[in-house]
């Protein structure tokens, strides 16, 4: 098991939540990670980061599989410009790859926000530190799990 699923499953255990992380084969995207699981496109909680330009840290987005972040509102939650986290930004605070960031288990905290779209199911499904696996959650224990906060960030 990699460094990153561990971290995962170790997050997922010490929160007294169930580890059940499914491998699916490629799930790059939203639309593949959904049809993997078999459940809807918003059901999957995709984790979208951010480098805040003036911190210099990542900042986090969970958002809906079928939402997007809207910039302007990003922006203002944040308070401080955001632009694009590059490659080792995202490794560095996060300790995951581009395609595998899971929305707990990271290197250094981060200041994060919940997609209230999300809340909307009994389960969601987030990456799980690879591109190939992902875990079932109640969104609801998203916000204890990750510290981020419920607001309206998406276009």
């Amino acid at each position: 098991m990699s460094k990153s699923l561990k971290r995962v499953r170790s997050a997922l255990q010490a929160a007294g939540l169930p580890a059940e992380i499914r491998e699916v084969g490629q799930a790059r995207t939203a639309q593949d990670a959904a049809e993997s699981v078999g459940c809807t496109l918003d059901q999957i909680v995709k984790s979208i980061i951010f480098r805040a330009e003036t911190s210099g840290q990542a900042v986090l987005f969970l958002t809906a599989g079928g939402n997007r972040v809207c910039a302007d509102k990003a922006t203002a939650l944040a308070g401080e410009p955001l632009g694009k986290a590059d490659a080792e930004l995202i490794r560095a605070q996060t300790g995951f790859a581009i395609g595998g960031v899971a929305p707990v288990g990271h290197l250094a905290p981060i200041r994060a926000w919940l997609d209230p779209r999300l809340l909307d199911f009994a389960t969601v499904w987030a990456a799980a530190g690879t591109p190939r696996h992902v875990f079932p959650v109640d969104p609801r224990a998203l916000p204890g799990l990750t510290g981020a906060q419920a607001a309206d960030f998406t276009l």
